[in-house]
């Protein structure tokens, strides 16, 4: 079998985000602050319009010299610590964000949602703001899911940045759009380390736009999974229309190479040889990624319904 390329080449064309601002005090009386709340209220904050204008960008730690970034860009490749993004002025939001998934960090859960939305400082070219989706009538759909980060206040943080945010209908976000990320975990959990890129489809006519930035409502999203553990290797895709659905999940899968034939993006060549990524994208198998009959039937029964 080919072996894996787990070197990262930085001239694979991925490229610097610029300038990284160092943590300062702010950020740990923040913290603190934090889990002063939580101890003295017994829960995290609800309110879905907490903002925080004014925190420092999060220092990128070697972590950020990520190896497994899609080699493809067509905006501006931002580094945040936990996770990466290219994020594209012309729709206000991320063709792609990409990160790994662990199984030690889903069982270690530390802080609840921040709910700290708030612009992205590190998009040069300033990413959509909180009011741009008021009024709206669609959720600010998470990318890189806010139940992904729990292991660490700064992860958990970072999912609030506007630049990760997707216009979403609200039972697409809640719905089928939940159900994959759940089931992702549960993948993870099971398979230890997962690397996962998720994104809208770009190249597709938009739904329409919202906001004084003209933020892109897409009609359809992706989310690739590749799994590199041994003995089984495997990858797949999913591409769902922004849209309520009583559909399974695995109606949705295709394979890795169908994903990048539709959105122009190469996902994983930083993370295999050209051989094996070959194999593991042409194909890809339902069974190997296992579903939940309870939890689709409570999406048809009662998420797809609020």
């Amino acid at each position: 079998m080919a072996k894996l390329r787990r070197n990262y080449n930085k001239n694979s064309g991925v490229q610097s985000s610029g300038m990284i601002t160092k943590v300062g005090v702010f950020s740990l009386i923040l913290g603190a602050l934090y889990f002063a709340f939580q101890k003295f209220t017994g829960g995290e904050p609800q309110p879905a319009d907490v903002v925080i204008e004014d925190i420092p960008d999060i220092e990128a730690t070697d972590e950020s010299d990520i190896y497994y970034l899609p080699t493809t860009s067509m905006g501006e490749v931002v580094k945040h610590k936990y996770y990466a993004m290219s994020y594209v002025e012309k729709y206000e939001q991320p063709e792609w964000v990409s990160y790994e998934l662990t199984k030690d960090r889903l069982y270690t859960k530390s802080v609840g949602r921040t709910n700290d939305f708030r612009p992205d400082s590190k998009v040069r070219t300033g990413s959509a703001s909180l009011a741009d989706y008021r009024g709206s009538g669609y959720d600010r759909g998470h990318l890189v899911p806010a139940g992904d980060m729990g292991f660490d206040f700064t992860a958990m943080s970072e999912t609030f940045y506007m630049s990760n945010m997707s216009p979403q209908k609200r039972n697409f976000n809640g719905g089928i759009w939940r159900e994959l990320e759940e089931l992702t975990r549960s993948w993870t959990k099971k398979f230890k380390h997962l690397y996962v890129v998720t994104g809208p489809v770009l190249t597709e006519e938009m739904i329409g736009y919202i906001g004084n930035n003209q933020v892109a409502v897409p009609s359809y999203y992706y989310k690739v999974v590749l799994d590199l553990s041994e003995p089984e290797l495997k990858g797949i895709g999913y591409i769902m229309p922004n849209e309520v659905s009583d559909r399974p999940i695995h109606e949705y899968a295709t394979s890795i190479d169908k994903v990048e034939q539709i959105t122009g993006i190469n996902f994983f060549a930083n993370l295999m040889e050209a051989r094996l990524e070959e194999e593991i994208e042409k194909e890809f198998n339902t069974d190997l990624w296992f579903t939940d009959k309870k939890k689709y039937e409570k999406r048809v029964r009662q998420w797809n319904r609020r």
